[in-house]
């Protein structure tokens, strides 16, 4: 019996249904490089997934080899208990992809690209439209592809991998070329999306996204998987400081970093920001020497919690632009 056998007969056993996504041991080397490095993970059906990581840390890889686009070198992967390589076509209809260069039929226009996948799928005729208005590109349903912006055409890419409603749904940083609106609007169509029981595997690098959105993440670094946790634990954890932020010229620099439990002091975005792991002692220190009027309090968030992981674990690698991820030829 092979091991994705094997773990489906283990679900059938405990008589639950198997993972969305199941990674046991999984690896992929490019000549001397160490994409993917053992790589053990468990995505549980309606469960949104993100994928985090500095860039060339391997998560395109991974969410390829999930994908069955690429094949490990060793381990395996089950999607509802099936291996996706060798390609198996019974699992295309259950799963929808949306990678970061994906490809279009451009002489099309949008309504036409659309329906031209959906019918690949067998989807009906009422999911083109209905996913083009999800995804914001009803005005654009007559517009040649290759007459759309960067950020349309990412939209378009979306729509491409919803529109037969797919349970399990990959998406590689599919708000990169959004505006901040049409990111919030995708957040709340992939907010549906969960509130129907799909399961996404998300990867992004904008952590505020992540900590909104995310029932649990993973931290890729170099290869391998440093943490998997929900965003809430990970900051409760953290050893990141809260930030008191105090209006320029209410206390010098040099008098709050004299105060009790502040650690480090910075002057940013016009306010002197005092780092602290104890905001209560700090606030109660301000307010004796000069009051809090204007004063506010921001405590730590998972883009903290996820610089400080990756920095400690990958030297530079989150502050400084990394090569992109190889590709196979």
């Amino acid at each position: 019996m092979s091991e994705v056998q094997a773990m489906s007969s283990a679900s059938a056993t405990t008589g639950g249904p198997p993972p969305a996504v199941r990674v046991e041991g999984v690896s992929k080397r490019y000549g001397d490089r160490l994409a993917v490095d053992g790589v053990r993970l468990e995505i549980r059906p309606g469960e949104f997934f993100g994928l985090l990581g500095p860039n060339g840390a391997g998560k395109s890889t991974l969410i390829e080899i999930m994908e069955g686009l690429r094949r490990a070198d060793s381990g395996t992967v089950a999607l509802f208990g099936r291996p996706p390589w060798p390609r198996d076509t019974s699992l295309l209809p259950r799963i929808g992809v949306q990678t970061q260069s994906s490809a279009f039929f451009v002489r099309q226009t949008a309504h036409e690209h659309l329906r031209t996948v959906a019918a690949l799928y067998g989807a009906p005729r009422g999911a083109v439209d209905r996913t083009l208005e999800a995804v914001g590109l009803t005005g654009q349903r007559k517009v040649r592809v290759e007459a759309l912006s960067g950020g349309q055409r990412q939209r378009l890419a979306i729509a491409s991998a919803l529109v037969h409603g797919p349970e399990l749904i990959f998406l590689d940083e599919p708000t990169a070329a959004l505006d901040p609106q049409a990111r919030r609007d995708l957040w709340e169509v992939l907010r549906g999306l969960k509130a129907e029981g799909r399961t996404i595997v998300y990867t992004t690098h904008h952590l505020d996204e992540a900590e909104a959105l995310c029932d649990r993440i993973a931290i890729l670094v170099d290869g391998r998987i440093a943490v998997t946790d929900s965003p809430h634990n990970l900051v409760t954890a953290s050893r990141a400081p809260s930030r008191v932020l105090l209006p320029l010229g209410l206390l010098d620099a040099e008098r709050a970093a004299a105060v009790e439990g502040v650690e480090r002091v910075d002057v940013q975005g016009g306010s002197l920001v005092l780092e602290t792991h104890t905001v209560g002692q700090v606030l109660s220190a301000v307010d004796r020497i000069s009051g809090l009027d204007g004063v506010q309090t921001r405590t730590a968030s998972l883009e903290d919690v996820y610089l400080d992981l990756t920095s400690r674990l990958s030297g530079t690698a989150a502050a400084a632009p990394a090569p992109a991820e190889t590709t196979e030829p």
